[in-house]
């Protein structure tokens, strides 16, 4: 099939030019996924409600998330709970290779936009739904958000530490890895699509992302019968193991569990002792000695900066981390040399961002726009889908679609 370009196709050959995609998506999961479809070079027009996505109305992180998954967009503000709203929003979908929503199930289907509806005029579109719980359980109508998924997973009941409470995890990662693993099924979609000419229906849920993210525990689980514990932060069968252990100035983690690297930190630290000794001699012994191990390391790597311990450690093999704080991160010579934050020259003082953490060969990193206003691109939105000047400007009197004063104004 031949993908036709866009009038606002990203020029320079991006994987994704001319593929045209409609986000009904709020907050992170559903967002962050055509975000990194808009960085790869499609189209992708926001469609929020007159009063926006819910994230605009949540204070400081809510604006993080709106900057965050929402670059590179154009944003259509417009009331689906009016019919004459409903039929511009099935007129723009009707021109799409991907269609993305977050409501709960059953929303899309009575605005007259679910999946039948919507391949009833373009049967070649992928639609993308992501829900809390599944379309099919008996949670399928119960909010979802990230934290439900990582309590309802397992996650909570493995992070914090043996005697402390249940701890979510210190970031939205469900929501996250959902963004990521809902990007990928729409991919994979579109290269079929590609073979076969057929539109697809994408059914994702974090709680399904959320336990996926656990594979390993979960086959642990299967296989030994036993339920996965909070244990802080060792990893539960091996020592020293994601264990922290102090410096002179901060935190470093290492793992040296092997029996080759367990004897390697043993003669770095002059402890060749500890490897007949009955306490340490074996990796479960380790285990069931961890706390003592732990002492012993401490007391011995304690006196050391951070840095200093790292590149000891690490030039001699051992697996180890500098536990750094967000400035600290930002100062790192492997965090610049990746290129993640990137520069938007257009914003004042020059805006940082986080950009795509993976390179393609030949293609050089995109600079997306930023995040849209509510409606900023309401009425040009509407002209691409055919709609006079006119009926854009009656339709924002009617209070049915919605614009900045300052774009209306720059366009009359």
């Amino acid at each position: 099939m031949e993908i036709r370009p866009t009038r606002h196709a990203t020029q320079g050959g991006h994987p994704l030019e001319g593929i045209k995609v409609i986000d009904f998506g709020q907050y992170i999961a559903a967002p962050a996924a055509t975000a990194v479809l808009a960085e790869l070079g499609a189209e992708v027009v926001k469609v929020e409600p007159l009063h926006g996505d819910q994230a605009r109305r949540i204070g400081a992180f809510g604006d993080a998330m709106i900057r965050a998954y929402n670059r590179g967009k154009r944003s259509l503000a417009i009331d689906l709970r009016d019919e004459r709203g409903r039929k511009l929003a099935l007129q723009l979908v009707a021109d799409a290779d991907v269609v993305v929503q977050n409501m709960r199930p059953g929303a899309m289907e009575r605005l007259g936009l679910g999946p039948e509806a919507v391949r009833e005029v373009n049967p070649r579109a992928i639609y993308a739904s992501v829900t809390g719980f599944g379309m099919h359980g008996p949670s399928r109508n119960r909010a979802g958000l990230d934290i439900a998924a990582q309590a309802e997973s397992g996650i909570m009941s493995v992070t914090g530490e043996a005697d402390g409470d249940p701890l979510r995890v210190g970031l939205p990662v469900v929501d996250a890895s959902t963004a990521s693993s809902l990007a990928q099924a729409i991919l994979a979609a579109l290269f079929r699509r590609e073979r076969t000419g057929e539109g697809a229906e994408i059914d994702i849920s974090l709680l399904e992302v959320a336990i996926h993210l656990q594979a390993a525990n979960w086959e642990e689980y299967f296989g030994t019968g036993r339920e996965p514990r909070r244990r802080g932060n060792g990893q539960p069968t091996v020592a020293p193991a994601a264990d922290v252990i102090r410096t002179v100035d901060g935190h470093i983690v290492l793992s040296a569990y092997t029996d080759e690297h367990w004897g390697i930190l043993c003669r770095l630290i002059d402890r060749t002792d500890l490897l007949t000794d009955p306490r340490f001699d074996t990796n479960p012994s380790r285990v069931r000695n961890r706390s003592a191990l732990l002492q012993i390391l401490s007391g011995a790597l304690s006196a050391m900066s951070t840095e200093n311990c790292v590149n000891w450690l690490s030039d001699n093999g051992i697996v180890v981390g500098a536990v750094r704080g967000y400035e600290q991160v930002l100062e790192s010579g492997d965090v610049h040399a990746s290129g993640i934050f990137r520069t938007d020259v257009r914003a004042d003082g020059g805006g940082k961002y986080v950009g795509l953490p993976y390179r393609i060969e030949g293609l050089p990193p995109s600079v997306p726009d930023p995040a849209p206003e509510l409606g900023e691109h309401s009425g040009s939105v509407l002209r691409d889908a055919g709609v006079d000047s006119a009926e854009i400007d009656a339709l924002i009197e009617a209070g049915i679609v919605a614009q900045p004063d300052a774009v209306r104004a720059a366009t009359v």
